[in-house]
């Protein structure tokens, strides 16, 4: 006597590999979908953000002020003039 069926544990796994290749399939489907629908909406945002802009000759662009080499209250320290070896 048998211990188990070779016929039906091979179709079993059979079964499970063709369930888990659907699986795969319908999630990298759902992926590529959630990918180009999320880059169409940042495409139209950007459009929508360069003709409001363009479209506004008076909008004046804000400049920050240059604060030192930097551009903030530590760029304006002095530069060290001699290395100091490490111990």
């Amino acid at each position: 006597m048998r211990l188990f069926n070779t016929q039906s544990h091979w179709r079993g796994m059979g079964t499970s590999v063709v369930v888990a290749l659907l699986a795969l399939l319908a999630l990298a489907f759902a992926v590529v979908s959630y990918v180009e629908w999320s880059s169409n909406g940042a495409v139209a945002e950007f459009m929508s953000a360069t003709e409001s802009s363009a479209s506004d000759p008076n909008q004046s662009t804000r400049i920050q002020p240059h604060n030192g080499r930097a551009g903030c209250p530590r760029g304006k320290r002095p530069l060290p003039t001699q290395l100091m070896p490490l111990p």
